[in-house]
């Protein structure tokens, strides 16, 4: 990254590859056609829209009719529990606790328009147990809501045994894979979950493009209604740039996905080690071996998170999730963590372009700052 900036901060967002504003550019300048016009330039965005449904659709191990085009999760995520809402018209929905807002406050509403509503709660160490989901499931639960990875601390959730437990039963059952997609591998044939939302702007493409991925033969009811574009579920002109761009990254993704996250997860455990060796009091949150391999939530037990990032602006981190930093942790309140411990809560989240000369200097820069303010 340029300067001294070095940004930790890949859960919050990442920057487009240079190959994706490629793609950008040439869908935004030349073939930016209509793809529901007639004409010959129509016909063309619509031969490239299927061409990019399918790249999305092979890094999901789905089938190209499965995946419906968004504005990105948060889309994806309403059209997967108010589009079930609105089909099944009534029934009991069951969320897990520590969800992204973009399906919490959905439910919520949900709930106040008569759905029954349940959370599944999380252990101390932020994992779902499907003996908790088992407990909860009740004769007309319509819906399961589990994400595949954590926003904030990274835990990756049992969805395939989950999902065998929804198969048994006839429930539908949805994951937010938004910060899973582009990190691990994420197949639909063996999650067998019926609905999986992603988001592009964690995967390397722009802001504003997702996409719901909808196991064939469920039905589910648009949010927008006009012009038919996605086969009915998504009305509004196709953004063949995004798309593209979207496309991208998936095509990208699936290429490095295996050394990537290898390369992640040794400057992860690198990162953790200089952590507990500047700060011995440092804690970590979740398993290693089930997390995803970039991320990396500590608490500087006995200091403020908060304050000691803003005494180190070199350093882009967070104290937790960006959609809600201001309201406090969801997650860490979901886990049940001391004041303590969530006051002094870091997220570090490593990307294509994070180094070892940078998590060296993040960590020469953390002691400086420890030993200047706190001893």
């Amino acid at each position: 990254m340029k300067g001294e900036v070095i940004y930790l901060d890949y859960n919050a967002t990442t920057p487009c590859l240079p190959e994706v504003v490629s793609a950008l550019e040439s869908f935004s300048l030349r073939n930016f056609g209509n793809p529901s016009s007639s004409h010959f330039l129509g016909r063309e965005a619509k031969r490239y829209l299927e061409d990019f449904r399918k790249v999305v659709a092979e890094l999901l191990e789905a089938e190209p009719e499965e995946i419906v085009f968004t504005s990105g999760g948060t889309e994806a995520n309403h059209l997967a529990l108010l589009g079930i809402a609105l089909e099944k018209e009534k029934g009991h929905l069951l969320v897990s606790a520590f969800e992204h807002p973009s399906v919490l406050y959905p439910v919520l509403k949900l709930s106040e328009r008569g759905f029954k509503v349940d959370f599944i709660p999380v252990s101390s160490e932020g994992y779902v147990e499907v003996e908790e989901v088992v407990k909860r499931i009740k004769r007309d639960t319509l819906l399961i809501s589990v994400m595949l990875a954590n926003n904030e601390i990274g835990t990756l959730q049992p969805i395939k045994e989950i999902a065998k437990i929804c198969k048994e039963r006839g429930i539908l059952l949805h994951t937010d894979a938004c910060q899973a997609v582009g990190k691990v591998p994420v197949s639909v044939k063996e999650l067998q979950c019926d609905l999986l939302s992603l988001a592009g702007h964690k995967m390397y493409a722009p802001k504003g493009i997702g996409a719901l991925f909808i196991r064939k033969g469920i039905k589910i009811s648009p949010l927008f209604l006009g012009g038919g574009q996605e086969r009915g579920l998504r009305a509004g002109t196709e953004p063949l740039a995004l798309i593209a761009g979207l496309a991208k990254a998936a095509e990208i993704a699936q290429r490095d996905l295996k050394a990537e996250g290898e390369r992640l997860l040794f400057l992860r455990e690198k990162l953790w080690e200089g952590l507990q060796e500047i700060y011995p009091k440092v804690i970590r949150f979740g398993k290693p071996e089930r997390t995803l391999p970039n991320t990396l939530m500590v608490s500087f037990v006995g200091l403020k998170g908060a304050e000691l990032l803003s005494r180190m602006p070199q350093i882009c981190a967070s104290t937790g999730a960006a959609c809600h930093d201001h309201k406090g942790s969801l997650t860490l309140s979901a886990l049940g963590a001391s004041p303590e411990i969530s006051e002094g809560a870091v997220r570090f989240s490593l990307g294509r372009y994070t180094n070892l000369e940078e998590i060296e200097k993040a960590l020469e820069i953390l002691k400086d700052t420890l030993n200047r303010y706190y001893v």
